[in-house]
């Protein structure tokens, strides 16, 4: 049983042992420590564990004599290993569901078109759920055009609708999602004089920056640099940022609700073992009214007094080197509507 992001393993994980049993279940991730991981593969090698939940790398777990493999949201780009050994899990999901003569279910309520093609022609089985869970209705969507916020002198992340719609949640003792896909303080920084923008030297993409530790970081490579006070270019101290992530944001939040609580969820705060788990369960839990995060605080999430999900900029993505831009951001945006808070 295959989940894109490590986060949604714990409530994975929750929902099989009340069906299933602990003893039959093993769990096998990144951020595993490796005598939990050994403990883990054993577990599976000796066909102890009847059920594995993992994210991509489960897919090579050992197992004896698999039956059936399952991969949730399918159409996620996080199936794709980027470093190597570069693969997609897709694609040994495949190989092994010929070679050992099993079925694979690919789950997905956006799924990649690469696979819907595939369903069309006959060359997979395409099952369909017309209907939501318990006769759901999708929320409502209002899509507020920020040009025009800026023309009545808003120059906030927040637009007026959005933050009336925060303090009606906050007055009922709701909980709000704000989902913004960039993480850091500001998405890049650029000179005003010359136009110089500051680029990591592995990989000629711009820094971002990042408030806490005063630091520039790339997001790819993971190279780092303390923050620039004056131009590399033409010497000039007009520094200034631009673009807005997940720290800026919860700034600006700080600042229009000081009475609020908030916690933030991206790849900066959950670099240590078990984080994804206990900022889920302290949002949950402690009653927090603000959740600030990327991608990983909308994708499978259950939140019951979730009333309010924000999506700040919500076309930014649709600016990526990726020519599946498109299909990304529509499958991002729907995922983000048709959540069941």
């Amino acid at each position: 049983m295959l989940v894109p992001e490590i986060s949604l393993t714990p409530q994975t994980i929750e929902r099989f042992i009340s069906r299933f049993g602990e003893e039959k279940i093993a769990v096998l991730h990144s951020k595993l420590s490796v005598g939990e991981r050994y403990d883990q593969w054993n577990k599976i090698r000796k066909n102890e564990a009847k059920i594995i939940i993992g994210a991509r790398s489960a897919i090579f777990a050992p197992v004896s004599n698999l039956g059936l493999i399952i991969i949730d949201e399918e159409h996620d780009q996080s199936y794709k290993s980027e470093m190597v050994p570069r693969y997609h899990t897709k694609e040994i999901a495949t190989y092994l569901a010929k070679e050992k003569n099993i079925p694979v279910v690919l789950g997905s309520a956006t799924p990649d078109l690469g696979s819907y093609y595939k369903a069309q022609k006959g060359e997979i089985t395409l099952l369909e759920l017309p209907k939501r869970v318990n006769e759901g209705k999708l929320p409502n969507v209002e899509i507020v055009d920020l040009k025009n916020e800026l023309a009545q002198g808003n120059k906030s992340m927040i637009s007026k609708s959005l933050y009336n719609a925060i303090r009606e949640n906050l007055n009922n003792k709701k909980q709000t999602i704000l989902f913004l896909n960039h993480r850091g303080f500001s998405s890049f920084i650029m000179c005003h004089d010359c136009g110089e923008t500051v680029k990591c030297k592995n990989c000629n993409i711009t820094l971002t920056y990042h408030a806490k530790g005063n630091k520039l970081k790339c997001h790819y490579c993971g190279f780092e640099t303390p923050m620039i006070t004056t131009c590399p270019n033409c010497g000039s101290k007009n520094i200034k940022h631009f673009g807005a992530g997940t720290q800026k944001l919860e700034e600006q939040i700080h600042m229009l609700f000081p009475e609020a609580s908030t916690i933030r969820m991206d790849v900066d705060t959950v670099n240590k073992k078990n984080s994804h788990e206990e900022i889920l369960n302290k949002f949950k839990n402690d009653k927090i009214d603000i959740l600030i995060g990327t991608q990983m605080v909308v994708k499978g999430h259950h939140f019951p007094n979730v009333t309010l999900v924000g999506v700040i900029a919500a076309d930014s993505s649709l600016n990526v080197d990726d020519f599946k831009a498109n299909e990304i951001t529509f499958q991002l945006l729907t995922q983000v509507a048709r959540k069941s808070w």
